[in-house]
């Protein structure tokens, strides 16, 4: 294993690297920095091997600062993704760095450290919040795959978020398994009025900690947002073929 690299006083365990995505960062042209661990267990996450492996060697982060160096100009914003970045002792200095150069930087995060999420919009790092909301709160544990999950920390998340501090949006990745319509519909009157809230379409991307699950077709996802566009307007679907 090789721990992890410090580059500029950064540390950060980097499983892996996008280097071009057009839908990772809302209109821009964007490099995603995946980060390894997790504190949920989801059954039907598609970076499995970023939450069940953190052993494996990672990337060294001045191997991924260099690369995006040699891109300014080129891309606009880098993702950093997961896994849960706020995991990662170094992930404010990570973003500011990033930040440094020029790029627009956005988090993708569970919700479950608000302390840190607050922490890093308020050093003015972050850009762009994209947060998962894995179901509705009487479903929540079950669906993330802890048993005991304390749900106080992911709903100061969300309320911090509707503050309006940072842009954002809320999203679920919608799994047959876990979400029916009743859910969607209680998820809705949760976030309330939000100006983004997005249903992904469940892809097998054959790296899943329960192979066993399966998504909705178009026609059922589009269902299920007419249910959630009565308390969301602006939700969208996503990822839907």
């Amino acid at each position: 294993m090789v721990d992890n690299i410090c580059y500029g006083g950064l540390f950060m365990k980097i499983a892996g690297i996008q280097k071009l995505s057009l839908v990772d960062y809302p209109g821009k042209t964007c490099c995603t920095v995946f980060t390894a661990g997790c504190d949920l267990r989801c059954p039907f996450c598609h970076n499995a091997s970023l939450v069940t492996h953190i052993e494996d060697d990672p990337l060294p982060e001045a191997e991924v600062m260099d690369f995006l160096k040699r891109r300014v100009g080129l891309l606009q914003a880098v993702t950093i993704s997961g896994g849960e970045p706020l995991l990662q002792s170094g992930v404010e200095q990570f973003a500011a760095s990033v930040k440094e150069m020029g790029y627009l930087v956005k988090l993708d995060t569970n919700g479950t450290f608000p302390d840190k999420l607050k922490a890093l919009v308020g050093s003015g790092v972050i850009d762009f919040v994209a947060m998962d909301i894995k179901n509705s709160r009487r479903k929540y544990a079950v669906t993330s795959g802890v048993k005991n999950l304390d749900l106080k920390p992911i709903e100061e998340s969300v309320e911090f978020l509707k503050s309006g501090a940072v842009p954002y949006e809320f999203r679920t990745t919608v799994v047959r398994e876990f979400h029916t319509a009743e859910d969607f519909a209680e998820i809705a009157e949760w976030l309330g009025d939000v100006p983004a809230y997005y249903l992904q379409q469940f892809v097998n991307s054959g790296d899943l900690i329960d192979g066993g699950v399966r998504g909705y077709d178009a026609a059922e996802m589009k269902t299920l947002l007419e249910e959630v566009k009565k308390y969301i307007p602006n939700a969208r679907l996503r990822g839907v073929a």
